[in-house]
Parts: structure tokens; sequence; C-alpha cells
């Protein structure tokens, strides 16, 4: 008994590029062994930047006063 294959093409006439994309997708698709990234640590920079109340940042002349 022969096996079917997993993908038919139903309608159309696809070239090899439109071909190897779906092959790509799928093989894509499949994997689930891959983890996701680990987002990257924040700067020393930025890790306060996204404090509230800390003073700073509540008008836009802030950055005149901060001279003075």
């Amino acid at each position: 008994m022969t096996e079917l294959p997993p993908v038919r093409v139903v309608r159309g006439t696809p070239d090899e590029d439109e071909v190897a994309a779906l092959i790509a997708g799928l093989a894509a698709a499949q994997q689930d062994d891959v983890e996701p990234a680990a987002p990257a640590p924040r700067s020393a920079w930025r890790r306060g930047a996204g404090r509230s109340g800390d003073g700073f940042g509540r008008t836009g002349d802030d950055w005149r006063w901060s001279l003075r």
C-alpha cells in the first residue's frame, strides 16, 4: 500500500519558489523543540527608565531646570 503525500495541490500550478516556501513553512511549523530566545538583559542605563514617581520627567521643561 502506497502512502499518500501529506500535501496536495488542489488548484493552480505552483512554481518551484512557491513549493519551496510552502515546504519551509510546514517544516518550521512542525519544529516543537525550538525554545524561544531569552530576552536581552536591560542595561544599567535603562533599568530605572520605567519607574514612575522618581521625580524626573514630570514636565517638558525638566531638562532646563536640571542645569540649575
